[in-house]
């Protein structure tokens, strides 16, 4: 029982890190200066990652980007195309 609630608490330190925009490596090596094993951490942030990206929105269509010119007078410019696409 302690050696799940011991990978439990891990897993959970790396979460809360990682969404706070850590990176895995630099968790990693402050944690093993601490003492802890590289398997036992390296199992803790692969079940982590799992869990994080189970809770991931899955994003089903692409984004449309749109890029527009406007003069100090809010008017449209047009975009020319440069002369190598306009052949394909």
């Amino acid at each position: 029982m302690a050696k799940n609630d011991y990978k439990t608490k891990l897993v959970d330190y790396f979460k809360k890190n990682l969404s706070k925009g850590y990176t895995p490596e630099s968790l990693k090596i402050a944690l093993i200066r601490q003492g802890y094993m590289k398997h036992v951490l390296e199992e803790a942030l692969d079940k982590a990652n799992k869990e994080l990206a189970e809770k991931a929105p899955l994003l089903k269509t692409k984004p449309i980007i749109k890029h527009e010119i406007i003069d100090k007078n809010d008017k449209l410019i047009p975009v020319k195309k440069p002369f190598w696409k306009r052949f394909f």
